[in-house]
């Protein structure tokens, strides 16, 4: 009879112990964090406007006069601001992971560097969070597989679309972009190595959502159809 007492009092406090473990003060630092990475790519797409866009850009600091002519701009500058308050935080912590902040706010340094520059830097500290069970694998699958597509090989999970100026042709006179999913290892296999690691959907739907005809190209073959073609 002790023993079951012993067992639902677990039962009940467990809950109240790992919440207890959260670092608030840390938690709402990487959730103002996650704001500042999210929101004006939210503003970009059209998704916050109004009034709404007007109080974030605000809060952040940027004039809204003149921010629709300088999106990127502003953008870039704040990426490159969060990845210094992200850096001093993963010097300090480690990668601050769901149980030490909860979810989804274990995701804000994971967001910041994947825009960043230092994903080479920083994706075994990524890749050992997802291990232990502190992100989501599917993050760490997206984040390697831009890593592998920055470095000019094939991505491994086909979560990456790329985006490329075709060469001109005198029978072209505007710019003609091809938009394209980065080709991938092994592509015949990809979907079930999306499914291992937590994707819901598969390359053909994850290009669809983005706009773009899957088809698996080889890095030969996205050479061949970028390079110029000779003029006769």
């Amino acid at each position: 009879m002790k023993k079951i007492a012993f067992i639902i009092i677990w039962m009940v406090l467990s809950p109240l112990t790992a919440q207890d473990s959260i670092d608030t003060d840390l938690k709402q630092q990487l959730d103002t964090l996650l704001f500042k990475d999210q929101i004006l790519r939210e503003i970009m797409m059209g998704d916050v406007q109004g009034t709404e866009k007007d109080a974030a850009l605000m809060r952040l600091g940027y004039p809204a006069e003149e921010y629709d002519q300088k999106q990127w701009y502003y953008i870039n500058l704040q990426d490159s601001l969060n990845l210094l308050e992200a850096e001093t935080i993963l010097a300090k912590y480690g990668y601050p992971g769901k149980s030490l902040v909860g979810a989804p706010t274990n995701t804000a340094i994971w967001y910041v560097v994947q825009h960043s520059d230092k994903i080479e830097k920083y994706f075994p500290v990524i890749e050992k969070a997802g291990k232990e069970g502190e992100l989501a694998m599917r993050l760490v699958a997206m984040m390697q597989d831009r890593l592998l597509m920055n470095q000019g090989k094939e991505q491994i999970y086909g979560t990456q679309v790329a985006g490329r100026q075709l060469p001109s042709t005198a029978d072209t006179s505007e710019p003609e972009w091809f938009y394209f999913v980065w080709p991938i290892e092994h592509a015949e296999k990809v979907n079930e190595r999306r499914k291992k690691v937590g994707f819901d959907t598969t390359v053909e739907e994850s290009a669809q959502s983005m706009d773009v005809d899957y088809k698996a190209y080889s890095l030969k073959e996205i050479d061949a159809l970028l390079k110029p073609k000779e003029q006769y």
